[in-house]
């Protein structure tokens, strides 16, 4: 596939992976920010901000930016994580030029003070929203553990306290100090003709002042370890999560991360698989690496019944101790690299996907990577790359949470939360 790049006098910078043969086109604008950016006094700022995007512009009443998106029927969205904000269209080629000037006109939003009112108490409704979820909320207090002072554990959504607090004008002016054009990167793939796409967001976004945002701590973080019980009787399983350092999104041991936890902890054939899941002690288990900007996490977690969590704790540590001793099978390995080609591939069939893709490693890595070099990276994985991930970071040396009903674990006390 052809890739191309551009940068915008303002900073701006826009990249892009034409591919004829398509029949829809993916366009999204990634600003780089989100909670790991926001100062105490701004916490969930960056998911609100995202909200108010869509409330209406100096063009557009909230109305219009809905009825606009309709009329081209645009798959469109946004959605805001630790370290982005990105809004998105996937639409027919021949709509590309109005869903730009769409996203290109929401990300100059009116920020109105009554619509900042009325969108607080929606955000305050989802806030109390995914408090009720305790896999959520499992996961939300596992961060914050976990990260404890690094800027990681800033939670999204933020409080119900930070929230309330906010105000229009504290909003407006984060707005101002992250959406800067060199802080936002522009992405697109599918049919589309590279010339025009840099005309149209020229035209769209060329005028927007330049600014300068930077990021704070970006250090690698291993946890201060531990088993922390979080009590909340209301709820009926027992979660329970472990969290290790891992490698950062621009070390190439995160091949070898990704490999690993798939091996370790995907949905069917991997290690917890067999030993929770298949026997019936554990409704779920899984194991993931996430990738962040200087930093990493290697993700493993169990929900079962609160009578199970003690012992099923135990297989877990013997499993993750086993792993960091001995590393993965030829066939271990054989098997994952195989799931993650075919992941891959999926993946990479839809523009969406594509655009996508191809921003997050350019975001983080400012470099471009077609699939055949992806698949190539991942399966170049030796397990020797994977027991120099391990002992780069051992995935034994976990801060373990425990969240659900249970007022004790291996003989820690839980704290009410």
């Amino acid at each position: 596939m052809p890739f191309f790049t551009h940068t915008l006098p303002n900073g701006l910078t826009l990249i892009g992976e034409p591919s004829p043969a398509a029949r829809s086109a993916a366009v999204g604008f990634f600003v780089r920010t989100g909670s790991r950016d926001e100062r105490p006094d701004e916490s969930g700022v960056s998911h609100f901000l995202e909200h108010m995007m869509f409330k209406g512009t100096p063009r557009r009443t909230a109305l219009d930016v809905n009825l606009d998106f309709d009329r081209i029927g645009a798959s469109y969205n946004a959605y805001t994580s630790e370290e982005n904000t990105v809004y998105y269209a996937a639409v027919l080629p021949e709509y590309l030029p109005r869903a730009v000037d769409i996203l290109a006109d929401i990300l100059r939003p009116s920020l109105r003070t009554d619509d900042f009112d009325t969108e607080k108490q929606v955000i305050l409704e989802e806030i109390g929203m995914y408090e009720d979820q305790p896999a959520w909320a499992a996961s939300d207090h596992a961060r914050k553990i976990f990260y404890g002072p690094h800027p990681l554990g800033n939670s999204v959504l933020g409080s119900k306290e930070s929230v309330t607090a906010l105000t229009r004008d504290g909003m407006h002016a984060y707005f101002g100090r992250r959406y800067a054009p060199t802080n936002i990167v522009v992405s697109a793939a599918g049919h589309f003709d590279w010339d025009e796409l840099v005309k149209l967001v020229t035209a769209a976004c060329g005028g927007w002042a330049r600014g300068e945002a930077g990021r704070g701590p970006r250090s690698e973080w291993a946890g201060e370890g531990g088993l922390h019980v979080l009590t909340r009787e209301k709820v009926q399983q027992e979660h329970v999560m472990f969290q290790a350092g891992g490698p950062p999104a621009d070390n190439r041991l995160r091949y070898a991360a990704d490999t690993l936890a798939l091996a370790l902890g995907d949905d069917s054939g991997s290690r917890l698989y067999w030993a929770l899941v298949d026997p019936g002690y554990a409704d779920s288990a899984d194991s993931a690496y996430y990738e962040y900007d200087g930093a990493g996490c290697a993700y493993t977690a169990f929900s079962c019944e609160p009578e199970r969590a003690a012992a099923n704790l135990d297989i877990v540590r013997a499993v993750l101790a086993e792993v960091q001793r001995d590393g993965l099978t030829a066939d271990e390995l054989h098997t994952a690299k195989s799931k993650i080609a075919s992941r891959v591939v999926r993946g990479s069939e839809r523009p969406m996907g594509r655009m996508q893709a191809i921003a997050a490693a350019w975001s983080y890595t400012g470099e471009y990577r077609d699939v055949d070099a992806e698949l190539a990276n991942f399966d170049a994985v030796s397990l020797a790359d994977v027991r120099a991930y391990l002992d780069a970071y051992p995935i034994d040396r976990s801060t373990v949470i425990a969240f659900g009903p249970l007022d004790t674990l291996a003989g820690v006390a839980g704290k009410p939360v």
